[in-house]
């Protein structure tokens, strides 16, 4: 959100109601810079790293009709944007400290911006996450966020260090974003505090829990395509294998009443849930619960991480089960 590009229409600023700039200063600009050296304004923010500190950054991309339905409100579009970003911070045990907005806007609706904005610094505040940055630019709406953390020495929740004989965890529940979008999409209506509506429209990134499982947790993933395709990533960094207990999984209520779906397929399957999946030494399972205790944030062991290749599901009596399902895929 700085100087001005080559490459944007002529015509944008006449086709507009207010003009690049102002649109940037009205809705984006919040004054001088205070967890950063040099904020928007300038061709780049400026940042001094902590001492002692290592950064985390992440991208996310939202895009309309792909990510979310072109009538999604505005202000949980603007907490989803941001939440999605800090829920990757999370997984890593980061603190979240900054974050730039690159938005591609169809026209300039003044409302509707008021709302975007109001949803993202709500969220961006309560987590004292500042915007330093980004661009505006006219075209298809999508959302694009990169967000800035920190954390200590070498603590990172990475993917790459789930041993055979871990536990697996999973905080929270799973299933009610994608029962809500199921429903959405067969034409029903959703009241906004529904509990499945809020779990899709606005996220809670898990950020104590990540920095409470610094010192617990081996490795660590947030659940944004599904768990059995997020499980598969942290599989196949740590080259290892894992065994799910079906029975243990903590389904959504909606979901697993529902008539019209398999609770268990989209439990399994269905993204947007924003859960942090965790893996750690059976020898932390009381320490892990108490942590669990202290946030009011459920935790449950759903399983174990074996040696070998693959993800095996188990059903109540210890059998294996065969379920032909993956999580989501851009391209798929």
């Amino acid at each position: 959100m700085g100087g001005a590009r080559s490459d944007r229409p002529a015509t944008s600023a006449k086709r507009a109601a207010i003009g690049e700039f102002e649109l940037i200063r009205r809705f984006f600009d919040r004054g001088p810079a205070r967890r950063v050296e040099l904020g928007i304004g300038d061709d780049c923010a400026l940042i001094a790293p902590r001492a002692g500190r290592t950064m985390a950054v992440s991208t996310d991309m939202l895009v309309s009709g792909r990510h979310f339905l072109p009538d999604a409100d505005p202000r949980s579009l603007g907490h989803k944007a941001l939440a999605v970003n800090l829920s990757d911070l999370a997984a890593m045990g980061a603190d979240p400290y900054a974050f730039t907005l690159a938005i591609a806007l169809a026209r300039v609706d003044e409302r509707w911006l008021e709302g975007f904005a109001s949803g993202l610094f709500e969220i961006a505040d309560r987590f004292r996450c500042e915007l330093i940055g980004g661009d505006t630019t006219a075209g298809p709406l999508t959302i694009s966020i990169t967000v800035l953390g920190d954390l200590p020495g070498a603590v990172a929740l990475r993917r790459d260090r789930a041993e055979p004989g871990d536990d697996l965890w999973l905080s929270g529940e799973i299933g009610g974003a994608a029962y809500a979008l199921h429903r959405r999409l067969a034409g029903d209506a959703l009241a906004p505090d529904d509990p499945s509506a809020l779990r899709l429209d606005r996220p809670e990134p898990r950020v104590a829990l990540g920095i409470g499982l610094r010192h617990l947790a081996r490795a660590a993933i947030d659940l944004s395509d599904g768990l059995i395709g997020d499980l598969g990533h942290i599989c196949e960094r740590s080259r290892v294998g894992a065994r799910i207990e079906l029975a243990r999984l903590p389904i959504a209520a909606a979901l697993a009443r529902s008539p019209a779906v398999d609770p268990v397929r989209e439990a399994l399957a269905g993204g947007d849930d924003y859960e942090l999946l965790f893996c750690a030494a059976a020898e932390d399972r009381t320490a892990i619960s108490a942590l669990g205790s202290s946030l009011s944030l459920p935790l449950t062991r759903i399983g174990a991480i074996v040696a070998g290749q693959g993800i095996v599901l188990h059903d109540a009596r210890g059998a294996p089960v065969a379920i032909d399902t993956k999580g989501f895929d851009h391209f798929g």
